[in-house]
């Protein structure tokens, strides 16, 4: 008999008789949240939602939609993610469920494709006969050092190519807006170094992948080595990892 009560005790925990339908509400929501639809965002937030985002920042509803609106409408060559849910679980309480699950973040960007995984936990209420989140936490999940690694030299040779083949849109989208890049002869914004690249007055050695180092530090990565050319340059490199996609920060060269 105890064995018993503590099993249907267990089943009525894990029993979502509308799974399907929170399901299907989630993946609705993630394809809509791929292409930055506020709406999706609508129906899918209640007004009085606790958003706690990854990267340790807590948001609501209305800031939600807030920074989505106030965006910048979206460039060809930008950088585009696709989310997806993976080991979806579903917990119902009544009018109350558990959805836990981890989010895919797919970023295609200059060419390559990074992936991130996040374990996200959202809490549904049912009201007016429909289901809304009032609570979620957004957790990522760190990659292996090896793995970030290879990830970093992906995108630090990505970098490189961009530069060398003169492709001021590819460098665009393999770089952090603040990127700055440092030489003998002082310093060069993103946009500056992007100009110098169309009017083919940037000059750019080839690294040697014999004489490089790659360190990872987090979500920060440092690759040192030198460009061959028609004099040894010496570089140092800084990209930085958010969801998954690495981007260039600073370079500094020096003879």
């Amino acid at each position: 008999m105890i064995l018993l009560l503590l099993i249907a005790g267990g089943a009525f925990a894990q029993t979502a008789p509308e799974a399907a339908e929170l399901t299907k509400l989630l993946n609705d929501f993630l394809a809509g949240a791929s292409r930055n639809d506020p709406a999706v965002h609508e129906r899918f937030w209640a007004d009085d939602l606790i958003y706690t985002r990854s990267a340790g920042r807590r948001v609501n509803k209305a800031e939600i939609l807030r920074d989505l609106r106030n965006a910048p409408a979206p460039k060809p060559n930008d950088p585009k993610t696709v989310y997806t849910a993976e080991d979806i679980r579903i917990q119902q309480y009544g009018d109350t469920a558990i959805v836990a699950f981890r989010l895919v973040a797919s970023t295609e960007s200059g060419g390559t494709t990074s992936v991130a995984n996040l374990l996200n936990s959202g809490t549904f209420v049912k009201r007016n006969n429909k289901w809304q989140v009032v609570n979620w936490q957004s957790t990522r999940m760190p990659s292996p050092d090896q793995e970030s690694r290879l990830q970093a030299l992906t995108a630090a040779t990505a970098f490189h190519d961009a530069i060398t083949s003169g492709n001021g849109e590819k460098l665009n989208a393999l770089t952090e807006p603040a990127f700055v890049w440092t030489d003998g002869s002082g310093q060069m914004t993103r946009q500056e170094v992007i100009e110098r690249l169309r009017a083919e007055k940037l000059k750019y050695g080839k690294p040697d992948p014999n004489k490089m180092t790659n360190v990872v530090y987090g979500d920060t990565a440092i690759i040192r080595g030198e460009l061959t050319g028609t004099k040894v340059t010496f570089y140092t490199l800084t990209l930085f990892n958010q969801l998954g996609v690495w981007k260039a920060v600073a370079l500094h060269t020096s003879p």
